[in-house]
C-alpha cells in the first residue's frame, strides 16, 4: 500500500512537518512519485521498528468494542490448527501461516505477509522447542471479526534461526482488529506456551487440529489468573 505524506502523518500520529524532518534526517524510506514523497507501509513501520517509533492506533471506536482479548483456545478455534502444511525455508513458512489466517481483503494478507517477512529479517521470532510466534513490534490493525491465532504445524520444520538453534515445526500467527488486543493475545500465547504438556503435545504427531485445540484449553486452565496479562496490558518481544 503507498501512501502519501497525509497518509504516513496519520500512521505516526504526527505532523506533516514530522514527517518532512524525518524525510530530510532520519533517512526515512521513500519514493518520489512526480516530485512527491510517496511511502510503503511495511517499510515504514519496519523502520520505525528500528527506531523506537510508535504507529499510532487509529481503530474506529466500534473496532475497540473487541479490545478485551480472548482465550487462546477461542483465538484458535477461530484462525485454526493448520497439519502437515508443506514449506520451503523461513519464507515459506510465514507465506503458509498468513494464507490461512482468516482474513478477507488480499491486500491486508499482503502487507501481513511483507511486514513479518520484514520483521524475520531483523530478529527472529523463534521462540524455542521448535516454536515460532511471527509479530512485529507494532502491531498491525486489520479489519477482522475478531482476533484469531493461527497455527500452522509444518510437514518438516524450517530453520528459524531460533534462539536455541532448533528447527521450527510450529509457526503461530495473531491477527487482531485492535493493537491493544494484539499485544494482550500475545502475551496469553506466550504464557500458555510455557506449559510443558503442551510443548510435548506440540512436538508430537496429532492425528487430528480438534487434538491441539484441547491441549491449548488444559494448557490455559492450568494457567494461575496472575499469569495471563489484562487485556491492554503492553508486552516487551525481548521478554517473549
Amino acid at each position: 500500500m503507498r501512501l502519501g505524506t497525509r497518509e504516513a502523518a496519520r500512521m505516526f500520529g504526527v505532523s506533516e512537518r514530522t514527517i518532512e524532518r524525518w524525510l530530510r534526517d532520519d533517512e526515512m524510506p521513500h519514493e518520489t512519485v512526480h516530485g512527491q514523497p510517496r511511502f510503503h507501509q511495511a517499510e515504514l513501520i519496519d523502520w520505525a521498528n528500528s527506531r523506537g517509533i510508535r504507529v499510532a492506533d487509529e481503530a474506529p471506536p466500534s473496532r475497540r468494542l473487541h479490545a478485551a482479548a480472548p482465550s487462546v483456545a477461542a483465538a484458535l478455534a477461530h484462525g485454526g490448527a493448520h497439519l502437515g502444511v508443506r514449506a520451503r525455508g523461513r519464507e515459506g513458512a510465514l507465506r503458509a501461516v498468513v494464507d490461512r489466517m482468516p482474513i478477507t481483503d488480499e491486500a491486508d494478507r499482503e502487507l501481513v505477509f511483507e511486514v513479518l517477512l520484514a520483521r524475520e529479517n531483523t530478529g527472529t521470532t523463534g521462540v524455542g522447542d521448535g516454536i515460532a510466534i511471527p509479530h512485529v513490534r507494532n502491531p498491525l490493525v486489520l479489519d477482522v471479526d475478531g482476533p484469531s491465532v493461527t497455527l500452522c504445524v509444518l510437514a518438516e520444520p524450517v530453520d528459524f534461526h531460533a534462539i536455541d538453534g532448533k528447527p521450527v515445526r510450529c509457526v503461530f500467527a495473531i491477527v487482531a482488529p485492535t493493537a491493544r488486543t494484539h499485544l494482550a493475545l500475545l502475551a496469553r500465547l506466550a504464557a500458555v506456551l510455557h506449559d510443558a504438556d503442551l510443548r510435548a503435545a506440540l512436538g508430537a504427531p496429532a492425528s487430528e487440529p480438534g487434538r491441539l485445540l484441547e491441549a491449548v484449553r488444559e494448557a490455559e486452565r492450568r494457567l494461575p489468573l496472575a499469569s495471563l496479562p489484562a487485556p491492554g496490558d503492553g508486552v516487551d518481544e525481548e521478554q517473549e
